[in-house]
């Protein structure tokens, strides 16, 4: 009878033990999740707004028109858009304007009046669409 008593306080305490590790590892992986929040930055924000550019037609003549379409999201509707090209090593803005439409698509025209290839993008406050070229013969 004293063995019986003896292993049954063993497995009480086996069992009280392993319930107590399971449940300081429980709470210690939740209090670890909970306090490992993301915090959000300027990036990610700013990484959340995009706009594509298409130029048609790709190589036009002096003084003609190409035609830019595009897309954005993360933009409202109304939102400024402004064609800019490469001038050298900067980004100078250009007549061309529009706004964003329902649906968040674009579109605008623009004359281009300088020989070569011209680099463009569209910008909108502080997201710009990737770079197009456009000959100009």
């Amino acid at each position: 009878m004293t063995a019986t008593l003896r292993s049954r306080c063993a497995r009480t305490i086996a069992v009280g033990a392993l319930s107590v590790a399971l449940l300081t590892a429980g709470t210690t992986g939740a209090v670890a999740a909970a306090s490992t929040k993301p915090s959000p930055s300027a990036s990610a924000s700013a990484s959340e707004a995009s706009i594509t550019v298409t130029a048609t037609p790709t190589e036009v003549n002096v003084g003609d028109m190409v035609h830019f379409t595009g897309k954005t999201k993360g933009l409202k509707i109304d939102s400024q858009l402004v064609l800019q090209h490469k001038n050298g090593k900067k980004w100078t803005n250009l007549k061309a304007t529009t706004k964003v439409k329902n649906g968040s698509s674009y579109s605008l025209d623009a004359k281009l009046n300088t020989k070569g290839n011209e680099q463009l993008r569209i910008k909108g406050g502080d997201t710009v669409s990737p770079t197009v070229t456009v000959t100009v013969k």
